[in-house]
Order: C-alpha cells, then structure tokens, then sequence
C-alpha cells in the first residue's frame, strides 16, 4: 500500500513539475537565491567563532572592528536572496495554478453531457478553488524546503565538519532515524489529504445548494434540515483536519524528542573535547549555533511530506479531470448551412449501460421547412430524443441523418452551428442582458439583426423600461429578471442565431398568456421554411405541426397531425382531453 502510495506520489509529482519547467529562468533566480541563503546561514554561524574567541575573550580590537562590518553585509545579502526566492517562488506558484485551473476549466468546455450528469456541482467547484490551492503550497513551499532547507542543512553540516569532526558523528547518527519518520508519516498524510479535499466538495456542495434553492428552505422551513446537513459535512471535514494535525503534529514532536537527545550527546562529548583542549568556546558555540540551525530546516523537512501530500492529492483531482474523455468528435463533414432534412432511424438510448432505455426502436422522417411536434406523459423520452439532434449524447444503436448524412459524421462544430434550441430551463449567465442575447458566436452578428430578433423576442418591451438597457446585469442564473423575461433572452437568442434547424423545449412555458400569444407569433415567423422539433405539454401549442409523434415509455405509439390523432381517439385523444376536460 505504502509502495503504491510513494509510486503514485513520483507520477502525479511529475507531471506537476512540467508545469513548473516552462519558468526555468525564474526558477534559476529562486535557486540561486536559496543557495546564496543558505551560504549565509552557514557563514553567519561561522563568524560566531571568531566573535567568541578573538573579540569577546581574546578582546582583539581588529577583529572586533571587522565583524560589525562582515554582519551587517550578511543581513543585507540575506535580505535581498530572501526577497529573490520569495519573490520568484510567488510567481511560479501563482503561474502553475493559473495554467493547471485554465486547463480544467478548457476541459469542462470540452467534457461529454454524460461526465456532467454523473458529477455533483460542489466537489467540481472544489477542485477548481480549494485543490488548486494546495497544489500552489505543495509548489512554493515544497521546492522551498527541498532546496533552500537542504542546503542550509549541508552548510550547517560543513560549518560543524569543519568545528569538530568528532561531536558531528554524533549528529549524523540522528537522520536516519528521522528519514524513518518522514516515510512513515507520508503515506498517513496522502490518506488524510485526499479525505479531507472529498469532504471540502461535500461542504461546498451542500453550501452552493442553499444558496441556489434559498427560497424553497424558506418556503418549506428547511432551515434546520439544512444547518444538520452542514454539520454532518463539516463535522467530517473537522475530523480529518484534526487527524492530518495530529499526525504531523507527532512527527514534529518525535523529531523534536530525537533532536534533543542528540543536543544532549553533543553537549556531553563537547565537555568532554573541551577538558581535553580539543575545542575552544567560540568553536564550540559556532557548531552548536550550527547545529540549532539545522532544527527548524529539519523540523520543516519533517513537516513538508504532509504540504506534499496534500498538493499530490490536489493535483492527482484535477488530473482526473484533465485525463476524461473529451466529446467524440471525430467528423469531418463541415456544412455552412444545412437543408434540415432529419431522419432519426431506429434509434435507442440509455443514460447507462446497465440503465433501462429511455428510447427504443425509434424511426421518424422530418422533412426540410416543417414542425415535428413531441408530446407524452413526463418521462416518456421527448426531451432526451431532441437532445439527441445535437449530439449532447450518443445514440447506443441505429442513427441520426442530416440531409442524408449521420450526425457523427458532421464536425460538432458544424453540426452545432446549424441547431438553435430554447428550452424550458432557460440558462443566462451572470453578464449583461445585452450578453446574454448575443452569446458566444453571435457577437459577430450585426446590430440591426441584434436588435430585429430582440423585438421578435419582445425583449425590447422591457428592455426599455431598466435604466441601463441591454447593459443591464441578470444576476446569477437570471434571478434578476421574472420568468418569462429569461424565456424572451432565451428565444431571442434562438431568433438571432437564425439556424435552419430548431429545438423548442416547452419555450413558452414561463409565459402568461398575453406573452405566450406575442411570442407565438414571432415563432411561426421564425419557424417558417425551418425544421422544427417543439416539445410540449400544452397541446394547444402543437395544433398546427405538420407532424405528431406521441411517446409513451420511450416508444412510438402515435403520429399522425392534431386532427387524424384526435379522430383516432388513442393516446393523443386520451392527453388532450384531460387537459380541456374544463372546457
């Protein structure tokens, strides 16, 4: 386990580094000054020989003159390498989390719907502020320690070499016995690590759900279900915290235990060499000075397999993320504008291998300029088959033709460009209206056509009423405007991309009536001479489509159009009079 662990760490480890490597010249000044910090730190402690023996005891005024001097220098090289390394370490760190969060938000651009529909918001969020964090620190901190500490570890070593070669002896017996220590203590902080970063997701998780869901814990009372929630989660994450401290927290004070045994014998073999005349007071104050400042390098040495660990863990997340599968896009068929001939051709589909289909055997032609209409109880498959068009998922058998070509073997790009869609979920994202409407490619289109699908859309009617205009903030998801505003930015958006092809999922749905009859009639304009797939719950809205299907269960059990489905007194007679049994 240990053994798979240390193997584990070296990979992730390495790959990490080549984020480092593109800074070479900014490395070479944070190693040049940790090296020149660490000659300082030997040198400093070396001049204590000369102040105990010449200066203080011998009262040589020369040397006593000097050494002021020699000090000061060294404070002020100290002060400039220190600047030198935190300075550049700062930036490689902040340089490697920029490339290594860049990388992952460009995946999650590129990642299957399915990747998605299997993950859980916070723990994504997560990785991308917490983990990235801990990656910074295991950088920083960890190159730190291994250089600058090492070093001035050997120059403490050097400085007590060159006092007494005797009482080092003693010293020296004590690293192994501490490298014991760090291995042992690695594979517990690795455990820990990764525990804690599961339960940081867990704890964003839970917060993010609140914030997004507010009004429902208010309307329900929520309020201690959701505070329990919160415990429960942070309680874990107290708890692994506390392990990780504990831990590492025993390895400082079993170092600390070894070390102090180890000052011991020294102190003891040092009366001893002194009695004899084999060492002076300013040699034996210059190797114990020496020896004391290898406690803090070794102390963090010690400490750093738990920076380590953790930065490994962090990392190893977000490598998870980067190594997924991007959507397959292997066509090479790239249409500028399709006729919109769609034929969906014994199509089935489950979300899973071992999940139930949600659409089995499923054949429809629709041809170019007309209105497929989808209607079914809830579930019965209407909206994942409109997904389906646009490759947000992949069929498991049969195929999807456009103008007689698969689906597959159009470019996503291609294909994309020549599907507009509305559904009843309407996405906006935290920008202006203005934004929002032309989103992505549809910046480049032209501001009369901005502003023609913006009246199509009515969006002007309300647009003109705010203060700021098309500059005017949605807020988070669009809860800054009612419902059916973000339904109008939504359609406006589908009217400004002018693709042959078009989805409409329920787009209506969060339209009061007078709206809903507004936006009808920009929709038969939009809708002329393209193919159209509307799915629907209110079969008023359906009426005039060239062709219903009715889905049941995943399959086909009715088509036909409104008037031969209602004769035929089946399933679409069944739904539509339910829903005007009033009337």
């Amino acid at each position: 386990m240990g053994k798979d662990i240390d193997n584990r760490t070296r990979e992730v480890y390495g790959r990490l580094w080549r984020y480092v490597t593109p800074h070479k010249l900014i490395g070479m000044v944070a190693v040049i000054g940790m090296t020149v910090t660490a000659i300082i730190e030997g040198a400093l402690v070396l001049l204590l020989e000369p102040l105990m023996d010449e200066a203080l005891v011998a009262q040589n005024l020369t040397t006593a003159m000097w050494l002021p001097i020699a000090f000061v220098t060294i404070f002020v090289l100290r002060g400039i390498s220190g600047f030198a390394t935190e300075a550049s370490l700062g930036w490689i760190g902040r340089s490697v989390i920029s490339s290594l969060r860049r990388d992952v938000f460009r995946k999650f651009l590129t990642l299957p719907t399915k990747f998605f529909d299997q993950q859980t918001t916070g723990p994504l969020l997560s990785r991308m502020t917490y983990n990235v964090e801990m990656v910074a620190e295991s950088v920083t901190s960890v190159v730190t320690i291994a250089i600058r500490d090492v070093l001035t570890v050997f120059a403490a070593i050097g400085v007590m070499l060159y006092q007494s070669p005797t009482l080092t002896v003693f010293v020296a017996f004590l690293f192994p016995v501490i490298a014991a220590i760090v291995h042992f203590l690695g594979v517990a902080f690795r455990r820990y690590s990764d525990r804690i970063q599961d339960s940081v997701g867990e704890v964003t998780q839970v917060t993010e759900e609140i914030i997004r869901g507010n009004q429902v814990v208010k309307a329900f009372g929520g309020y201690e279900y959701e505070q329990n929630r919160l415990e429960e989660v942070d309680e874990r994450n107290r708890k692994q915290n506390l392990k990780l401290i504990r831990v590492r927290s025993m390895g400082v004070a079993v170092t600390q235990v070894i070390f102090g045994v180890g000052v011991a014998a020294v102190i003891y073999a040092a009366s001893r060499e002194s009695v004899d005349g084999d060492l002076t007071p300013g040699q034996f104050i210059s190797f114990f000075s020496a020896m004391m400042l290898m406690l803090q390098p070794v102390r963090r040495i010690t400490n750093v397999n738990a920076t380590l660990q953790r930065g490994v863990a962090g990392a190893d997340s977000l490598f998870e993320i980067i190594d997924e599968d991007d959507e397959i896009d292997t066509g090479t068929v790239h249409a500028d504008r399709v006729n919109g001939n769609v034929e969906f051709r014994n199509v089935s589909f489950s979300y899973g291998k071992d999940d139930k289909k949600v659409l089995q055997d499923i054949s429809i032609v629709v041809k170019s300029g007309t209105t497929l209409a989808l209607v079914g109880h809830s579930g019965s498959g209407k909206s994942t088959l409109a997904s389906l068009l646009p490759r947000f998922y992949d069929v498991d058998s049969g195929d999807i033709l456009i103008d007689g070509t698969s689906v597959s073997d159009y470019s996503l790009a291609s294909l994309r460009d020549n599907i507009s869609f509305v559904t009843q979920d309407v996405v906006l994202f935290n920008d202006t209206i203005g934004n929002n409407l032309a989103y992505g490619q549809l910046k480049n289109k032209t501001e009369e056509e901005f502003l023609a699908a913006a009246e199509a859309a009515h969006v002007v009617e309300f647009v003109n009423d705010l203060p700021e205009g098309f500059d005017t903030m949605v807020g988070d998801r669009g809860v800054l405007l009612s419902g059916g505003q973000r339904q109008r930015i939504a359609i406006g958006r589908a009217l400004l991309k002018n693709a042959p092809v078009l989805i409409l999922d329920e787009a209506t749905s969060s339209l009061d009536s007078h709206s809903e009859r507004r936006i009808q009639e920009a929709l038969n304009v939009l809708m002329k001479d393209r193919t159209t797939i509307v799915i629907a719950h209110r079969l008023s809205t359906v009426e005039r489509a060239d062709q219903i299907i009715v889905l049941d269960a995943g399959r086909i059990v009715e088509s036909g159009t409104h008037s031969d489905l209602l004769a035929a007194n089946g399933h679409y007679a069944a739904l539509y009079r339910i829903q005007f049994s009033d009337t």
